[in-house]
């Protein structure tokens, strides 16, 4: 898997203060899209022991705290055993920190799919579906399109039913 980005404090991809990992390759080209170079699965750097390492520690710095780890891309569940690995560290060895992904993937279609499913369960919150651009909507928070939602994972799959996030 190769990044297109990775921020160090990133005040825009959900709350708080935050690190963001922009992951490169995504099969769904949205019309509109504001990241379409990381659709190539090759644009970027790739993504090693040593990076994901990096971001273990950036979260963990006590100098420099933040809420959690974001992943963007390109579409992060297509690459959920890298991705996975990632957030099973993050939820074991960042005690307090949260993890929100962007995702053109609907939160039921992740349910019924074994490999994604094991990333899912270990994301706090989850904006899910594809931009489009004629639902476009500058006044949405922490989404582009209004057909997206914000999704509290872990409630959600507790309740057997959507539970959006409330922020």
């Amino acid at each position: 898997m190769n990044y297109a980005d990775y921020k160090p404090f990133d005040f825009l991809n959900g709350t708080g203060i935050r690190h963001s990992l922009f992951v490169s390759g995504c099969h769904f080209h949205c019309r509109g899209c504001w990241n379409a170079v990381a659709w190539n699965p090759n644009f970027g750097k790739p993504y090693t022991e040593s990076t994901e390492n990096k971001i273990i520690a950036d979260l963990n710095d006590p100098a420099r705290p933040v809420q959690g780890l974001s992943l963007l891309g390109g579409e992060p569940f297509d690459h959920p055993e890298t991705l996975t690995r990632l957030v099973k560290r993050v939820n074991s060895e960042c005690p307090g920190k949260d993890i929100w992904c962007w995702t053109g993937f609907h939160f039921e279609d992740l349910l019924r799919d074994p490999k994604r499913r094991e990333m899912l369960d270990h994301i706090d919150v989850l904006v899910d579906g594809p931009f489009e651009r004629d639902k476009r909507n500058l006044k949405l928070k922490f989404r582009g399109s209004e057909n997206q939602r914000v999704i509290n994972v872990k409630k959600s799959i507790q309740a057997d039913k959507i539970v959006l996030q409330l922020h």
